[in-house]
């Protein structure tokens, strides 16, 4: 479907929604032993101070991290919580970048020209609602993610049996931890991902360097993973750290930010900065190509059953 021209007809809310939890769906089962290897990452060594996490380090570097463990592990472990995640992106994603384009309609009041900051303000509103939603199924997925299978010491033996038993050990309120930073993560990530897509796809197809099709879509998509890495790794380490920890390790999540910054120094809050990247950057690639696609497939679609013959 690249090259064609976009249909006059915009694709609906509904459209969009879907489109978007389909297209995030699809991206997570490419990327995810990456967003599996930035975890460990970001967990290895939060309970030994930084000389001693030097010394005994178990994961070096993306690749080495992926390798270890499926050697160790198995290379189902590289997809530890995918269930969840797939869970998370088909709820979280449907909002905050399927509900984008009509909440930054909504601020600008049905105008076509949004000023950057009608687009800040849309970001951070469907990226709070999304965290709203999709909490708990992000919880989970961390945690499968962190537990290794080596050794029999699992946590949790099932998508299921997590909920359960976060919920009946921890409460209630076990499944929503880490809402906090979630929340100031997700805002950053979705102003930064959706504004800059929005920003660079907008300038590349006014200065006429490019049409509004896959080449176009995949320099937006890599040019917003990179900012987006950069700006939200640090917060997206406090987040991991936290909602991974068991009960009462943290008091808070400022608590976890400052246990980190006294025990293993600045640089712990960009762990894991190479595979967020690798990850972020192909992850947005997938995402908004297959989301652009999906849009007008969907929308055609409509369009042709509501034709008449």
């Amino acid at each position: 479907m690249v090259g064609f021209k976009a249909t006059d007809v915009p694709p609906t809310a509904t459209v969009k929604f879907l489109g978007a939890g389909t297209a995030a769906c699809i991206a997570d089962l490419i990327t995810f032993p990456l967003d599996t290897a930035k975890v460990r990452l970001q967990i290895q060594g939060e309970k030994q101070g930084a000389v001693r996490a030097a010394a005994s380090v178990q994961y070096r570097g993306v690749l080495g991290t992926i390798l270890t463990m499926a050697r160790t592990e198995g290379p189902r472990s590289l997809y530890n919580g995918l269930v969840a995640g797939l869970q998370r992106q088909m709820s979280f994603a449907s909002v905050r970048i399927g509900l984008y384009d009509s909440v930054k309609q909504f601020y600008t009041k049905g105008s076509e020209h949004a000023g950057i900051g009608s687009r800040l303000l849309a970001g951070s509103t469907t990226g709070a609602l999304a965290v709203a939603v999709a909490q708990p199924t992000d919880v989970v997925k961390v945690r499968f993610q962190a537990q290794a299978r080596a050794g029999g010491g699992q946590r949790y033996q099932s998508t299921v049996d997590a909920y359960k038993t976060i919920a009946r050990e921890e409460g209630f309120r076990g499944l929503w931890k880490g809402t906090s930073p979630n929340i100031a993560r997700n805002a950053i990530v979705n102003c930064t991902e959706l504004v800059t897509y929005d920003l660079i796809k907008d300038a590349l197809l006014k200065a006429n360097l490019m049409t509004d099709d896959l080449p176009c879509h995949f320099t937006s998509a890599f040019g917003a993973g990179f900012c987006t890495t950069i700006i939200a790794s640090p917060v997206d380490v406090v987040k991991t750290r936290y909602m991974n920890s068991a009960l009462g390790q943290y008091s808070s999540a400022g608590r976890c930010a400052l246990t980190m910054l006294q025990k293993e120094g600045p640089r712990a809050f960009y762990k894991g900065f190479m595979p967020s990247f690798l990850r972020l950057g192909s992850w947005n690639v997938v995402m908004f190509v297959t989301y652009e696609q999906l849009k007008r497939a969907l929308t055609a679609a409509c369009t042709s059953r509501e034709a008449p013959f």
